[in-house]
């Protein structure tokens, strides 16, 4: 077999494996598939490969997929708020009601709310390393030469990344939808009575609050940690005549905030051992826009 016609089939053998491994690193699927047919490209001009010479063709594969992921983290995080970017993180919305059969397939195949916030705070060799290794069990030696650093340095990285990744217990994060929304209620119902006491009874002792503004509203950018600081900002939810849609985003409680019949925000939140966790706020009015429009 001709060795261009080799290379092409083995990678379309392995496309779904790849693609797979790309959205685990990226957390979107369109990126994933972006990255991996941008990996084809650079495998497959005149003289970029020597098949014969690769003694393990998957390895080397994930290889150029890994660094094309990596390059588009690094774009990412060099321009968080442009418009320009690619997608970024996937947030799937959802009816709030009791998942369907098509809905179970479709949160298996998702990153959970919780992690999906967890792997946003990474750094990019943090996230590499940490979804390569843990997810994929590739070795510590092979990852490093992915980043360009030494075996040690990359077993930190993993290292740190699995702390912040396991600070949440996925055993302990609560999944039923109604248990899930009665907290998130009573959290809405004392926001706008002001009743601080209650809420610091609702928040988790490492409660951590993520804003995203995007493009349009950059300032509102922000994390904010603490039972305190959180409780505060809460207090500023009280916004007058404001309608509350319950929803689900990647299988946790949320909500779609509108003021004058326009959104302004979807919350979601992790709750772990009946208290709130993390609370992901986006303000981003164009991505509001295109989320709130797939959810029909």
């Amino acid at each position: 077999m001709d060795p261009a016609e080799q290379l092409s089939r083995h990678f379309e053998d392995n496309r779904q494996r790849l693609t797979v491994l790309a959205y685990r690193i990226l957390g979107n699927y369109a990126d994933a598939q972006d990255a991996v047919q941008d990996a084809w490209v650079r495998l497959s001009r005149p003289g970029a490969t020597d098949v014969t010479a690769v003694t393990n063709l998957d390895g080397w594969m994930t290889t150029v997929v890994s660094r094309t992921c990596l390059n588009k983290l690094r774009a990412r995080a060099a321009r968080p708020e442009s418009t320009t970017d690619a997608t970024g993180p996937e947030l799937h919305l959802r009816p709030d009601q009791t998942p369907s059969p098509e809905d179970q397939t479709l949160l298996a195949e998702q990153v959970n709310l919780a992690l999906h916030i967890v792997l946003e705070s990474l750094t990019p060799p943090e996230r590499l390393a940490f979804v390569l290794h843990d997810s994929f069990g590739m070795q510590f030696g092979d990852i490093a030469a992915v980043l360009g650093k030494t075996t040690e340095a990359t077993r930190k990285l993993a290292s740190r990344a699995r702390q912040r990744v396991h600070a949440v217990d996925p055993a302990e994060i609560e999944t039923n939808r109604a248990n899930q929304r009665s907290v998130v209620n009573a959290f809405f119902t004392a926001s706008r009575h002001g009743d601080l006491d209650t809420l610091l009874t609702l928040l988790h002792p490492e409660i951590t609050f993520h804003a995203k503004g995007g493009a349009t509203r950059p300032a509102a950018t922000t994390t904010i940690r603490g039972t305190e600081n959180v409780s505060r900002r809460a207090a500023t939810f009280a916004v007058p005549d404001a309608t509350f849609q319950p929803i689900t985003v990647n299988g946790s409680a949320a909500v779609i905030i509108r003021a004058n019949q326009q959104p302004v925000s979807i919350m979601a939140f992790v709750i772990v051992n009946g208290r709130i966790a993390q609370i992901y706020s986006l303000l981003d009015q164009p991505r509001l826009e295109q989320l709130i429009n797939s959810l029909g």
